[in-house]
């Protein structure tokens, strides 16, 4: 059997989506970057301070839930939005509002752009599954189906709980580590024997307050010592570094 660079103990996979799998973190760091930039605009006209999609985007809303990306931003920022409701029109100056706002601009960017997902991150998905694995995907997107779908990567995950379950069900989003801990018991694990796989810092959290048996951080984007604080056991370039090791 391939060595797949997990404990021996552990029999499940939680992957997050956007950024581990495929690489729509930039799409939704863009969609991200487009929204605020267009609100804070208007709301400051041109000498606005622009949103940042990487130092903004790594800090306020990567790997949250919608609502919550823009909660902590605006924060950040010293601007307060009433909540509103979950049908708030995309123009409309509310919290979510302004996450349909972005929403339909990420929506527009996968439908124009298509996904495709990281050719490593497939190879590990399909090696964890001939090792007898179970796989579930982990993802704050309401969209995630979509691009799962897009992707063509629907057929190698056993479980999905995203950004619809989560609010189904009532689950708080990352860095809580609820929605890993619903996937792990879907699949018919307890966390001890569940390992996350996460780009975010907030995943990170979510993986080491939830007890994983182990947490893997994919470095993207050149933070690898953030990704340890944060609770990585390892971290990756790409999910492919992992077959042939032994944990």
């Amino acid at each position: 059997m391939t060595e797949i660079g997990l404990p021996h103990g552990v029999r499940a996979c939680l992957f997050d989506l956007d950024g581990v799998l495929t690489p729509t973190a930039l799409v939704h760091a863009a969609a991200w970057k487009e929204t605020f930039d267009d609100f804070l605009r208007d709301r400051d006209g041109d000498g606005f301070r622009p949103f940042d999609a990487k130092a903004d985007y790594d800090e306020y809303v990567d790997g949250r839930p919608r609502a919550d990306g823009v909660r902590t931003f605006l924060q950040a920022r010293g601007i307060e939005l009433p909540e509103g409701d979950d049908g708030d029109p995309p123009d409309r100056q509310t919290v979510n509002g302004l996450g349909n706002r972005k929403n339909d601009v990420v929506l527009e960017k996968i439908r124009t752009e298509g996904v495709r997902p990281y050719p490593g991150s497939v190879r590990y998905l399909e090696a964890v599954r001939a090792a007898g694995l179970r796989t579930a995907v982990v993802s704050s997107s309401a969209n995630c189906r979509d691009v799962l779908v897009s992707a063509g990567i629907e057929h190698l995950l056993d479980v999905r709980v995203d950004g619809v379950v989560a609010k189904e069900r009532h689950l708080p989003g990352k860095p809580h580590p609820d929605t890993f801990l619903a996937a792990a018991e879907e699949l018919g694990f307890d966390a001890a024997r569940a390992a996350v796989f996460e780009d975010a810092l907030v995943g990170m959290d979510a993986g080491r307050s939830g007890h994983f048996g182990f947490v893997v951080g994919v470095d993207r984007v050149g933070q690898t010592e953030a990704l340890r604080r944060h609770g990585a056991d390892t971290v990756v370039k790409d999910l492919a570094d992992l077959i042939g090791v032994t944990a």
